[in-house]
């Protein structure tokens, strides 16, 4: 079944655009270890983190992309403009900040994709950071004073889970998408099971040592110009490794409780958490001219919209837009990383698109790793990426939902 026109689809293809490196902090358990780290000094260790790890000079970016959903810090305003300056990139070079909700981190990298295509630089830096921790309990209405009894300060983290347009918060689209596509919370809790299964084993193999980079406490200089840093807890040295991620049985998920009702709990959604990632995208003259190994050629990206209500079921049009758009058919692609916003919500997806599991998340999803809202896309596009390096598969898709009726997908090619 096609229920979701993808005719007014935002697509692009690229010919010669390549996904050099990635990298990103391990994330963290909502108020824990990174809880006083502000989404600008984590995007700042995940830049200078894959500045470091490709060897490619800071000095060659030519620009900085970056997104943030909650505005976490007082600063959040600067948040691209410090990330670039900070990492070491040029004074004089310009940095944007992107802003699709959960789609964010897959903007910032066709964003990027763009500016390198209209000739605008050869070399970018794309991250994304969040705190979730750090969302502000919040008022909107007290610019002029308080009057007795309409003193409203609300929790923001909670608040901005509501569309105010169709009146449902996203557990509740996921909810829908469960009795619109005949999903029962067993379906939900074994796929929840699997997810945190396949992330267990991926970190006990070590696969995610080669994306994931410690991070310690630390100071970043910049000359003429305040320090900025990470001060971890004390007794903390070092996080190393995705806080969530534990094998979790089936046995314990069905004792959770429903949270909006219906199929959806805490245990079988995706987690939050804390952390940031980047990656760098370059043209094809970039990457010939220093030599470099690129991760994947990004081969187009899809943006569509969806009916509110029903958000989660965004990833199924936008990877038939990019697939349709690259003149390909979705059987073509070998591996996907969807985002697990809700586990109800991607096993839509799932059925919308008759998709094979074993190709889906093969290293676990947000369920187990977690949603740290901006970062997730650039997180899944450069597993997605790794997939393609180190396998025999010729084209992966990374995608995601977004709050409000939308979806996004970011098609690559093995180098």
């Amino acid at each position: 079944m096609n229920q979701y026109d993808i005719n007014c689809a935002l697509s692009s293809t690229y010919s010669d655009i390549w996904l050099v490196a990635g990298a990103r902090t391990p994330f963290a358990d909502y108020q824990s270890v990174l809880q006083d780290v502000s989404p600008t000094d984590l995007g700042i260790f995940a830049a200078r983190a894959v500045l470091e790890k490709s060897g490619v000079p800071g000095m060659d970016v030519g620009a900085v992309i970056a997104g943030n959903m909650a505005q976490s810090s007082f600063d959040a305003y600067y948040l691209p403009r410090h990330i670039g300056l900070y990492a070491g990139v040029p004074l004089t070079v310009p940095a944007l900040m992107v802003h699709r909700l959960c789609g964010t981190g897959f903007e910032t990298i066709l964003t990027a994709a763009d500016q390198i295509a209209l000739g605008k630089t050869k070399l970018a830096l794309c991250v994304g950071a969040e705190s979730m921790s750090r969302n502000p309990v919040a008022a909107y209405t007290h610019r002029s004073g308080f009057r007795m009894g309409q003193v409203e300060f609300k929790d923001f983290l909670w608040e901005a889970t509501l569309d105010t347009a169709s009146r449902t918060r996203m557990g509740d689209t996921a909810e829908n998408l469960a009795k619109k596509y005949g999903i029962a919370r067993e379906d939900v809790d074994r796929f929840a099971e699997g997810s945190f299964a396949r992330a267990a084993a991926a970190w006990d193999s070590g696969y995610y040592e080669g994306e994931v980079v410690p991070v310690t406490s630390q100071q970043w200089t910049l000359d003429g110009y305040q320090p900025r840093g990470i001060k971890l807890p004390r007794k903390v040295e070092q996080f190393a490794r995705d806080e969530h991620v534990r094998v979790t049985p089936y046995e314990v998920l069905q004792k959770l409780r429903p949270a909006f009702g219906g199929v959806q709990t805490g245990g079988n959604s995706s987690a939050i958490v804390d952390g940031a990632a980047a990656v760098l995208v370059a043209s094809g003259d970039y990457v010939r001219a220093h030599g470099l190994k690129p991760l994947a050629r990004i081969a187009a990206g899809s943006v569509v919209g969806v009916p509110p209500e029903i958000m989660g079921i965004g990833p199924a049009p936008a990877i038939r837009a990019v697939a349709d758009k690259a003149g390909m058919s979705i059987r073509d692609i070998g591996r996907y990383e969807i985002n697990e916003a809700f586990g109800a919500q991607y096993l839509a997806v799932e059925r919308e698109l008759d998709l094979d599991r074993a190709k889906v998340n093969v290293h676990g999803g947000a369920i187990a790793i977690g949603h740290p809202l901006a970062a997730s896309g650039v997180r899944l596009t450069h597993t997605a990426a790794r997939q393609l390096a180190q396998g025999d598969v010729q084209f992966a898709v990374s995608s995601a939902c977004a709050g409000g009726g939308q979806g996004i997908a970011i098609l690559l090619e093995k180098a």
